[in-house]
């Protein structure tokens, strides 16, 4: 187990052999905190690519959508003042999006982390980097056509909230549900006007972000059109930044 620890502790964060789960939390506890930022649209696969960073390296996950949930739901004083702006049809203020953020990184201080959502514009990136400096920026790069198929092809079935793709897996008959026969419904943001829209709406909103990081040396940008062939990229790219704690997932 030492001699897996000392290869876990090297420079070149070479990838440790199964079974030496142990000795990876230990290297990684002697290692500098490491802090991640990954950015995406809607439906770029965001989501899956931030499960499999956090699994194959152990950083804690933050989302800000469920923390700024978690917080609605819990009623606490931050929580409060964001949903008087979403019951309102605003956008959350910066400084308010912030102190919740900031808070929430707090508690997890001592871990190596991967941030999801946030920052979203850049005075709200300005004040993230009072606080912490950021290692790398993650950014996934799928063209707007393959993502709005992606989601205008998703419809759900309300009752039990199953959801099926036109694509690579329909119901047994067209707008249907397999098991009650009720039919199916498409949210209003996957309807293509909507995707759109937010699509437009993401790029404008981030794109000084994106330069931000960009000048700052950080930005590391992965291109493509399935999840699954991007990330074997950015997993070799992590990996020589941070000890591997489990095998790529394909």
């Amino acid at each position: 187990a030492a001699a897996a620890a000392a290869v876990g502790q090297s420079p070149g964060g070479e990838r440790l052999a199964p079974g030496q789960g142990a000795a990876a939390a230990t290297a990684m506890a002697s290692r500098p905190l490491f802090r991640a930022l990954i950015m995406g649209p809607p439906g770029s696969g965001k989501g899956t690519v931030s499960e499999r960073i956090a699994k194959s390296f152990g950083l804690k996950q933050l989302s800000s959508g469920e923390v700024l949930r978690a917080n609605i739901r819990g009623h606490t004083e931050v929580g409060s003042l964001a949903k008087s702006f979403i019951d309102k049809g605003k956008l959350v203020p910066d400084n308010v999006m912030t102190r919740l953020i900031l808070q929430e990184l707090k508690n997890i201080d001592q871990y190596s982390w991967l941030l999801d959502g946030f920052p979203r514009t850049v005075p709200q990136a300005e004040e993230l980097h009072k606080v912490y400096q950021l290692d790398t920026v993650i950014n996934l790069k799928v063209p707007f056509e393959t993502i709005k198929e992606r989601l205008t092809s998703r419809w759900i079935h309300p009752g039990s909230g199953r959801v099926y793709n036109t694509n690579f897996n329909p119901p047994a008959v067209t707008g249907i549900d397999d098991l009650t026969g009720e039919p199916l419904v498409q949210r209003d943001d996957d309807k293509p006007e909507t995707v759109t829209l937010r699509l437009q709406a993401y790029e404008e909103l981030t794109q000084p972000v994106l330069e931000y990081y960009r000048n700052r040396g950080i930005l590391e940008v992965f291109s493509g059109t399935e999840t699954n062939k991007i990330w074997p990229h950015v997993h070799a790219f992590l990996s020589k930044k941070l000890p591997v704690l489990c095998q790529p997932e394909q």
